[in-house]
């Protein structure tokens, strides 16, 4: 790993600051950062000098300490890790300081918890955040572990020292931190451990396409994710000897996996063999498909390839359902390659009405994959991954679709799934695949292992849709027990969107490689009056495909906070910072015994009435709610009460709802 300087704190005690300087500068160019301006060295000198006195007691003669070290694909240098054989202490200097600001405080906290959770040597282990600010008036550094369960595992009390106390704080924690890891540090293992962070979406695919495996890329909250995949390469091995059909359900509360998942199976090196060509990744999300598909062009371009044949190549890696489906049913002889389809967001495959809207054939999409893979001579698998309470637009069949497709198939399919799909648990939002007994014509398996329980989107919030599934059910109360820490998993609420934005901007200036962007309904075209459009005409028409993977320096980019994306641009793909830009279409009239479902049309709004449809509108809440791997702000608008449309007293009970579901108002201490 990627290092400034590493060396027992005994050594580094008794190296020349000259010396240690050249280390400091030869290990960050070896990042490729080939300058370094005068304050950074000037700023490294009086870090050392610090360190140097502070830490010339003989209790840290034989602690290890690392300057500038790097955690791994995250771009990130805390200024010095110290290493004791019980724990780690991760210290960041602001040089000349006089206060501990939120900003500040708020990095160190980031840097303990990436290390928590991703860094396979400090698992289960004792780590500190400390933050000296240098010049800070005495008697900040109060004792702040005198109790040992305080510091058992995992990320303690930030602690905070001044130039002058450092080492006095950093001994007093020593005497109350017992290890609990059982077994020393050791630290050359450390230095060198891995590093696993789960990826986005965006970057799996592209992992994957460069033939790596996401069971590589997992951190420790995502053992799930190894044990699905495993049970899905079993079950499609035992199919293929048996020649059989066998469609596979993994479900999971949104964030849980289920895409990264479908992605590992689809390019598992195991299952790509001569005679068998891989599977294919479908997806009825559009956007989904344009901005991977952009994303693997680009990692080829970037390799030396050409863009053109790029994109040729990688259209056999993501495709779009519905184009999938109209190759092989313009003539029923046409059979696929591929004898595995992962349907990404199968709940949202097409009934037989919207089939007849779109494509005049009176079959559902569930119902015409299934005759499609029937075709191929000898065996065929589909993994159908369900996200519960995900269907957003018209015609989205759910999963009760595919269980009447099963049913009525003439071909017997063996189904593999977990409990919650035959009794309508929470991760499926109460749908249920069979409506009532599975049928004689289908051999169902059932395996805890289709469910995905553990989010990795909000890794730091298991509980978020259990949260947003309580708030979106009107139970604040059940919702403010689970809501999450903010030190985890930052969520605020705010009437004024320039704060919202400004929280952003301060955070992506903190972590400039985070994702931050705005995202917002379809629904509400009164959110024009605040600068956002959100036009179909609009949406249809933008390159959000630049949005999702365009950096700062690109006006067009999520990071501009100019332009939200709506639930249909988003689903299914994630960012690390949101901002919820909530909407008119789903409110309050007068109290909060139940949701007021509308939708804009000509210059007012409609109630929703049916049933379908009002789940079509909560469940659009539901897709941007779970958008966040690591944060988000909900502005709800003041409204104005000279226009009918903006109603204030509306806006005003959401506002409410969410404060009584633990979300607190965003202060200006918050904003980093």
């Amino acid at each position: 790993m990627s290092h400034g300087h590493a060396s027992t704190v005994g050594e580094f005690v008794q190296t020349s600051v000259d010396a240690l300087i050249g280390s400091l500068v030869k290990g960050v160019s070896d990042t490729g950062i080939s300058s370094h301006t005068t304050d950074q060295i000037e700023a490294w000198m009086l870090e050392i000098q610090i360190l140097q006195n502070q830490l010339s007691d003989p209790l840290f003669q034989k602690w290890f300490i690392a300057m500038e070290y790097e955690i791994p694909r995250r771009s990130h240098r805390p200024d010095v890790v110290l290493l004791s054989q019980a724990a780690i202490y991760v210290i960041e200097f602001k040089v000349g300081a006089r206060s501990f600001d939120a900003g500040s405080i708020w990095q160190v906290n980031d840097y303990a918890r990436d290390l928590r959770d991703f860094h396979a040597e400090s698992q289960g282990r004792p780590i500190i955040p400390v933050l000296c600010a240098t010049e800070a008036e005495e008697g900040i550094g109060e004792l702040l572990y005198k109790d040992d369960r305080l510091c058992l595992r995992g990320v303690g009390k930030l602690a905070k020292a001044t130039g002058r106390n450092l080492g006095e704080v950093l001994s007093s924690i020593a005497t109350s931190c017992p290890n609990a890891a059982g077994r020393p540090l050791d630290f050359q293992q450390w230095l060198n451990s891995e590093y696993r962070p789960t990826p986005t979406i965006i970057e799996a695919a592209t992992k994957l396409y460069e033939a790596n495996d996401v069971q590589e890329l997992a951190h420790h909250h995502a053992a799930d994710l190894n044990k699905t995949t495993d049970m899905i390469i079993r079950e499609l091995e035992e199919t293929r000897k048996s020649n059989g059909r066998t469609v596979i359900f993994v479900t999971g509360v949104p964030g849980a996996g289920k895409t990264l998942t479908g992605l590992n199976v689809v390019h598992n090196r195991q299952l790509q063999t001569a005679d068998s060509p891989p599977g294919i990744f479908l997806s009825g999300n559009g956007p989904l498909v344009k901005v991977v598909q952009e994303a693997l062009v680009r990692s080829r371009v970037s390799n030396g390839s050409n863009r053109r044949d790029s994109r040729h190549e990688v259209t056999a890696f993501i495709q779009n359902v519905h184009v999938f489906l109209r190759e092989y049913l313009s003539s029923d002889k046409k059979t696929p390659p591929e004898n595995l389809v992962v349907f990404d967001e199968a709940q949202r495959a097409w009934d037989a009405s919207q089939m007849d809207r779109k494509r005049g054939i009176a079959d559902s999409e569930p119902t015409l994959l299934l005759e499609v893979m029937e075709r191929l001579p000898n065996w065929s698998v589909v993994v159908a991954l369900v996200g519960g309470g995900q269907e957003i637009y018209i015609g989205e069949a759910g999963l009760e679709e595919w269980g009447r497709a099963l049913s009525n198939r003439p071909v017997a399919w063996r189904v593999v799934a977990s409990p919650e799909v035959l009794g309508g648990g929470n991760s499926v939002a109460g749908h249920q695949l069979f409506e009532g007994k599975v049928p004689e014509n289908v051999e169902f398996k059932e395996t805890n292992l289709a469910h995905l329980e553990v989010t990795v989107r909000s890794h730091r919030a298991q509980r978020w849709a259990e949260w947003v599934n309580e708030f979106l059910s009107l139970r604040f109360d059940t919702a403010e027990k689970v809501f999450p820490n903010a030190s985890e998993f930052p969520c605020f609420v705010t009437r004024s969107l320039d704060s919202a934005r400004r929280w952003l901007r301060e955070l992506h200036s903190l972590k400039r490689e985070a994702r931050i962007g705005l995202v917002a309904t379809s629904e509400d075209q009164r959110l024009r009056s605040y600068g956002l459009e959100r036009t179909t005409a609009f949406r249809s028409n933008y390159p959000f495909d630049r949005w999702f993977l365009d950096d700062a320096t690109d006006i067009r980019s999520s990071v501009s906070l100019e332009v939200a994306a709506s639930e249909f641009e988003c689903q299914g793909l994630e960012l690390d910072y949101v901002g919820l830009c909530w909407g008119g279409d789903l409110s309050f009239d007068g109290t909060h015994k139940s949701w007021n479902c509308r939708r804009f049309r000509g210059a007012g709004w409609q109630n929703v009435g049916q049933k379908t449809a009002r789940d079509y509108v909560i469940n659009r809440y539901r897709v941007l709610l779970t958008r966040a791997r690591k944060g988000l702000v909900i502005w709800v608008p003041k409204g104005d009460p000279s226009d009918p449309t903006r109603n204030p007293a509306r806006l005003d009970l959401v506002f409410q709802a969410l404060c009584a579901s633990g979300v607190h108002e965003l202060e200006v201490a918050d904003w980093a």
